[in-house]
């Protein structure tokens, strides 16, 4: 494939138009409210933007199947109590995979399907009363894994609760310290 063709598959060929550039013209995003703070919610104890899940399942089936993954992502998000802005797949040519994405008013939903590995990658992120573990439960059921691993974390909105990470010089002061003086 030319680079120039490559380029207009990503939607980034500006001599021509895309699927993925017309797809944004002229729109804006939807406003729900001004005030951001009805989008927060407790989850567990923590005042948060939202549940995010990383989940990796292996051994999995029909990661090939476009309609299969569209059908899917939908029927997740239904599961989930979300909203669905827009929902968008492709499939690469070299090994079949599909990624895809379901936008949503409560956050999103992404998969990355590698079908000769039999492994998928799914990323949901919702907040609001949407239920992100439901829509987990559609996808190990759409894609029979052998193997399902899943991590949670929670959006924390409160600054307290992050922790900046300091750089870490090269040499220790004090290890350079004691060399000097030995």
């Amino acid at each position: 494939m030319a680079y120039t063709d490559a380029l207009f598959q990503l939607g980034m060929d500006l001599t021509r138009s895309s699927t993925a550039q017309k797809e944004d013209h002229g729109q804006s995003a939807l406003v729900a409210h001004s005030d951001r703070e009805d989008c927060f919610v407790e989850r567990d104890g923590v005042r948060c933007a939202g549940t995010h899940f990383i989940v990796d399942l292996y051994g999995a089936k029909r990661l090939d199947d476009l309609k299969h993954i569209k059908e899917t992502l939908r029927r997740c998000v239904d599961a989930a109590g979300a909203n669905l802005l827009h929902i968008h797949v492709h499939r690469f040519a070299d090994n079949g995979g599909v990624s895809g994405v379901a936008v949503l008013a409560e956050g999103h939903l992404s998969i990355h399907s590698w079908p000769d590995k039999g492994s998928v990658a799914l990323d949901a992120f919702m907040g609001r009363d949407a239920k992100p573990d439901l829509a987990i439960e559609v996808a190990r059921q759409a894609f029979r894994p052998a193997k399902a691993v899943v991590k949670e974390h929670l959006r924390a909105d409160t600054a307290s609760q992050e922790r900046a990470l300091k750089a870490v010089p090269k040499k220790a002061p004090g290890r350079e310290k004691a060399r000097q003086a030995a």
